[in-house]
């Protein structure tokens, strides 16, 4: 047997997802999820977060743990550095939801996985979110993504990968297009 003759595991069940996405053209209004976080400040710049819940599939959701996260800034912005930035949690998000989608996308394509390393940078003027300068923006002005995979396919094959990812990317969608966002006080 040859390695092109073993089965392809990168861990993703592609059947389910492509079953999902056809049970969507039945019943459209079960695609409406509603992602939710609930955070609490902690003291200074610290605050706690927790992930528990979530609606979709027109029902109610509880993930299998309580999953929880700590924000902070660093010592050097006159904090105490108790967790990652919030903008760095972006970064998490980003590079988590690429690596998930070029899975997905190998798996589909039948390329088995050997390794795949994301190394993630953003560009930050803190002018801005300090109030210094009004024409600094407060966000990230360039984001990047390194990819380094190492794979069972050729280099065009891999760089086709990662682009369904990129394509397919909620996180990515998110931080290229605008967004609504509401802020209100209860």
């Amino acid at each position: 047997m040859t390695a092109t003759d073993l089965p392809v595991d990168n861990g993703v069940n592609v059947e389910a997802l492509l079953g999902a996405r056809e049970a969507l053209g039945d019943a459209p209004d079960i695609a409406k999820f509603t992602w939710r976080t609930v955070n609490t400040w902690v003291k200074g710049t610290q605050s706690h977060s927790s992930v528990e819940t979530f609606y979709g599939l027109g029902a109610e959701h509880r993930h299998k743990a309580r999953y929880e996260f700590d924000a902070d800034h660093p010592e050097v912005f006159a904090a105490e550095d108790n967790g990652i930035t919030p903008v760095e949690f972006v970064l998490v998000a980003l590079g988590s939801c690429l690596t998930a989608g070029v899975a997905a996308v190998a798996q589909q394509r039948q390329i088995q996985l050997r390794s795949v390393k994301a190394t993630i940078e953003a560009d930050f003027d803190i002018h801005g979110i300090l109030g210094a300068d009004p024409d600094v923006r407060n966000g990230f002005s360039d984001v990047r993504v390194s990819y380094d995979i190492e794979a069972d396919a050729g280099p065009e094959d891999v760089k086709a990968l990662v682009a369904q990812s990129q394509k397919r990317s909620a996180v990515y969608d998110i931080l290229t297009n605008p967004t609504n966002v509401t802020v209100e006080v209860n």
